[in-house]
């Protein structure tokens, strides 16, 4: 299996999009433990304790993958992650028509 495989694969266990922010991500995790934890899951203990050591594991390998990912900085990535009322301001600012 080639490390995309092992990422895609972990990543569709943690039911994230293709695309998910760390704080989705943590959050799917969180959910997904609390679901399938053998002191809570209603399903065979068996199938929860194997879910949970699957879980962690995706979760480990989606995690190690973020930590060495390189984030850019560049002022057009920077551009592409603006809100809706950044991205407005930056093109009009505080113009009487448009702006503000």
């Amino acid at each position: 299996m080639n490390k995309y495989q092992e990422i895609s694969e972990a990543r569709e266990l943690l039911e994230l999009p293709e695309r998910a922010t760390m704080k989705e991500i943590k959050a799917n995790y969180k959910n997904l433990i609390r679901k399938w934890h053998p002191d809570t899951c209603e399903e065979a203990k068996e199938k929860c304790t194997e879910m949970t050591a699957r879980i962690v594991a995706a979760y480990s390998i989606i995690i190690d993958y973020c930590n060495y990912y390189k984030y850019s900085f560049s002022k057009q990535e920077v551009r592409n992650h603006l809100s809706e009322e950044e991205w407005w301001f930056e093109r009009f600012g505080n113009d009487p028509l448009w702006g503000n």
